[in-house]
């Protein structure tokens, strides 16, 4: 494979590992709806391929507008990048009222709720295993990597960080969201209107709170006359 040049396509990096002895708060936004900029953000990490290795990025992401309020890249899985983020994120917006993460060890640590908890931050993290609950930034990582990842193929960490600092920029600035009415995320979270979002459950949960089957389907559609975004499931 060497001399031909192929290389296996082996699994990625876990980038959601849990902690064992880390507390994990529960899920808040069932059945929430976002109706203002700044009411939910929430961050994720994905891993980026090199020629030697791998990348991590992280990114955090207001739920109403869809914007990029701030991201790092790392070489390394510890708490510091995320923190570094989120801090600049907090210096740079004011403070959300929910804050909503997976269960990783990076978002679990202590060190990471502090910040938050300090700040009077309502704590909210995904069900084990269940993506859709973060479905925003899911949706960004696809984005990001199928419109200039995957296209570009970056092998250096320093030319991969320039590209996604080019990237998030035309991402919040010039590119336009059909769950926003076709506007961008920047316009949509200065202005306050054109967003929004409303958290259906995934899951046909009863009044115990015991969870039976999944739900079919999810899409995201935009509500019509207001460019909103609805989770809808089936």
């Amino acid at each position: 494979m060497k001399v031909l040049g192929l290389a296996g396509m082996l699994p990625g990096p876990h980038t959601s590992k849990p902690h064992p002895t880390h507390k994990v708060y529960p899920y808040l936004l069932r059945g929430v709806v976002i109706t203002q900029p700044d009411q939910v953000w929430s961050a994720d990490i994905t891993y980026i391929r090199l020629a030697h290795g791998f990348a991590y990025l992280v990114a955090i992401m207001d739920w109403y507008s869809r914007r990029v309020l701030a991201w790092r890249l790392s070489n390394t899985l510890d708490s510091g990048f995320c923190i570094d983020c989120l801090e600049e994120a907090l210096r740079t917006y004011g403070a959300p009222e929910i804050f909503n993460t997976d269960q990783g060890a990076q978002f679990t640590s202590t060190a990471f709720t502090k910040v938050l908890t300090d700040a009077k931050i309502a704590i909210s993290m995904d069900g084990r295993g269940r993506a859709l609950d973060n479905i925003f930034v899911e949706r960004l990582w696809r984005s990001v990597k199928y419109e200039d990842i995957y296209l570009k193929g970056y092998e250096f960490f320093a030319e991969l960080y320039r590209g996604l600092r080019a990237y998030f920029t035309f991402y919040n600035d010039e590119r336009p969201h059909q769950a926003l009415g076709y506007l961008t995320p920047a316009s949509v979270y200065r202005a306050g209107t054109g967003g929004g979002a409303e958290i259906k459950d995934h899951f046909n949960t009863d009044s115990s709170g015991t969870i039976s089957a999944p739900l079919r389907s999810t899409e995201m559609v935009p509500e019509r006359g207001t460019g909103a975004a609805l989770i809808r499931c089936e």
